[in-house]
């Protein structure tokens, strides 16, 4: 006797097939409507309380219908968003997203494929991307590389094979073994670099954070002296991080001066690239990078200057195995054979520490070979004008202080009043809030800065000028409160 089954048996497929065609046909109508329109609705908007009351709740609830679950985030979700695909966005160090990439990462979703190896053509992506990179960056064809959440990952990934290969394979098995190391950064480097030593039992007391010289770049000659007299105690040095782009102003190391420090000294050379090495693409920017292809490792993410959707860091080594020799663990359930879907010598899982990995090469290469890297170039090169544009308006007016140089595109800035560093903070809060633009703070020489890092390809003058009338007329309301609040105080 035979049973008729349901034209499918799974519980998370679709009740009615079309009606889901429908739905995805509605989801990319709106999607490309959203971002049609980004700069008629405002940067940002805090979720509600009534938004964050709808999602803390405890059970997930009884099942509804795809359509009904739309609703709900076209309500609740879609409106509140980070806010980085808006040309107004500029606080952060953060890519504005290609349109081309948010389609595939819904292609990658749908063919659902786990990029930890096995021989499938994920895996073939993930290996072009790398191809790609190398020639970017002048490496060898001994080098390999991977896709990581992003830079922080890549930047431990490199700390922990810069370890290996200052003490061995041993080093997996026994651990430091008492070793005494010291690695090297400027003080303007990532904190991930930071937290990277801590996770790598070596401790954030071996990171030695040289101080940089006059145009933010770290000083070599601190540097030298650093690594001679940790020599002189005993001390292995075994790592040194340049940074290209640093998060604050954007200064890039003296790659080729780091180089040759790394040779004299036998320190693993890593440069912490997540924005700035992609800048080879820009010939404004590619000089800065000389030097670049004597690294053993970068650290880059395709979601900033590439405007790669979330999330989309790379590392790429010299030499692939310096990365087999820190994450290849043979286990009989990773066996390899020659043919079948286990073929493959090396999988990306020998490589780094996942083996759970979604395809995040699919929207990287479609935005790669539907864009081209002439348009991370273009993009690049008009963030670098308009970072000149915004410096000679700022320091074109008495009420405006420009706190550091703009020699890329991040500006740093203050409102000149009696109280820099607590007005400035609440410009930034209230323009932020006011959602036409949404600068961010730091602090340069101690003094709290507005910053304006421009690396969405949307950000126009007209976002500038936002900017500029923004902190004026929220500098003089401030001090217009302060003044009132004295008064009411003293009288």
């Amino acid at each position: 006797m035979t049973r008729d089954l349901p034209a499918s048996a799974s519980p998370f497929d679709p009740k009615d097939w079309e009606a889901f065609r429908v739905l995805g046909r509605r989801m990319v109508d709106d999607l490309v409507d959203q971002l049609q329109t980004l700069r008629e609705g405002p940067v940002w908007r805090p979720p509600t309380d009534q938004v964050r009351a709808a999602f803390a709740t405890e059970a997930v609830g009884a099942p509804a219908a795809p359509e009904a679950v739309y609703a709900e985030y076209l309500e609740n979700i879609a409106p509140y968003a980070s806010g980085n695909r808006h040309p107004g966005f500029m606080g952060w160090v953060q890519g504005g997203g290609a349109p081309i990439g948010a389609l595939a990462e819904m292609l990658a979703a749908g063919l659902n494929m786990n990029c930890g190896g096995r021989d499938h053509v994920g895996i073939e992506l993930e290996r072009q991307i790398a191809t790609w990179a190398r020639g970017w960056f002048g490496f060898p064809d001994t080098s390999a590389g991977l896709f990581v959440t992003g830079a922080s990952q890549a930047n431990f990934m490199a700390v922990l094979a810069a370890r290996s290969f200052a003490l061995g394979g041993d080093v997996r098995t026994r651990g430091l073994g008492g070793a005494r190391l010291a690695a090297y950064a400027q003080v303007g480097a990532h904190a991930c670099v930071v937290r990277a030593m801590e996770m790598a039992g070596i401790g954030r007391e071996a990171l030695r954070l040289i101080p940089p010289d006059a145009d933010f770049r770290i000083s070599t000659e601190a540097l030298r002296a650093q690594i001679a007299a940790d020599r002189a105690a005993g001390i292995m040095p075994f790592l040194i991080v340049g940074t290209a782009g640093t998060v604050d102003v954007g200064a890039f190391d003296d790659l080729a001066a780091l180089a040759d420090i790394a040779d004299e000294s036998g320190a693993w050379l890593h440069v912490d690239g997540a924005f700035g090495a992609l800048g080879v693409h820009a010939p404004s920017v590619k000089a800065r990078l000389e030097g670049l292809s004597r690294a053993r490792s970068i650290a880059f993410d395709f979601h900033k200057w590439g405007q790669v959707p979330y999330d989309a860091g790379f590392l790429i080594v010299a030499d692939e195995a310096r990365l087999t020799d820190v994450f290849s663990s043979p286990v009989a359930y990773l066996s390899r054979s020659s043919t079948g879907l286990a073929a493959g010598e090396v999988w990306p899982t020998d490589l780094g520490p996942d083996l759970s990995r979604g395809c995040r090469a699919l929207k990287t290469w479609f935005v790669m070979r539907a864009c081209g890297t002439e348009a991370i170039g273009e993009a690049i090169e008009r963030s670098l004008r308009l970072a000149q544009s915004l410096a000679r308006r700022i320091d074109a007016h008495d009420r405006l202080e420009r706190l550091a140089p703009a020699e890329l595109n991040i500006v740093c800035f203050r409102y000149v009043c009696e109280s820099p560093d607590e007005l400035n903070a609440k410009i930034v809060e209230r323009l932020q809030v006011a959602g036409s633009v949404a600068p961010s703070l730091t602090r340069i020489g101690g003094k709290v800065s507005i910053r304006a890092a421009l690396f969405n390809p949307r950000t126009t003058e007209t976002e500038l000028d936002a900017l500029i009338a923004g902190v004026l007329a929220l500098g003089g309301e401030l001090e217009k409160e302060t003044d009132d609040e004295r008064q009411r105080s003293t009288s």
